[in-house]
């Protein structure tokens, strides 16, 4: 499958105060980074990746749709800012193949008669120990 590559128009980012220690500087700048992308009205996601997206990041998604994600890992507005959009390519990435299927399987025929033997033998033990 190709990459999706999600428009920069969709993408809506709001900066404010990180939280944490303070230092010179503490009030002043706004680096913390938040991106509001609404999956619902998304145009980039095929139906199929959209559900699956929606399936597996519900509890993230708010109820009118949007997704919110923050980044105040680094102290430039920048960097939080490709922090906010690449961990919104990896949610993305991670849903773009559908899960394999799981196909039935049986067990070995030795496996089997391995499991019998040993019910078997624990069965006697405790036959042993019993009174007559």
């Amino acid at each position: 499958m190709s990459e999706i590559k999600i428009p920069i128009s969709e993408l809506h980012f709001f900066y404010s105060k990180s939280s944490g220690p303070g230092g010179q500087k503490v009030n002043k700048t706004n680096t913390k980074v938040s991106l509001i992308w609404d999956v619902n009205k998304s145009t980039s996601l095929s139906k199929a990746v959209k559900e699956r997206f929606i399936h597996k990041f519900t509890s993230r998604i708010q109820l009118d749709g949007t997704l919110q994600i923050t980044s105040q890992r680094f102290r430039s507005q920048a960097r939080n800012t490709t922090d906010c959009t690449e961990k919104l390519h990896k949610m993305v990435n991670s849903v773009l193949r559908p899960p394999k299927k799981r196909r039935p399987t049986r067990p070995t025929k030795s496996s089997v008669e391995k499991r019998l033997q040993q019910k078997k033998a624990h069965s006697d033990k405790k036959k042993s120990r019993q009174k007559v």
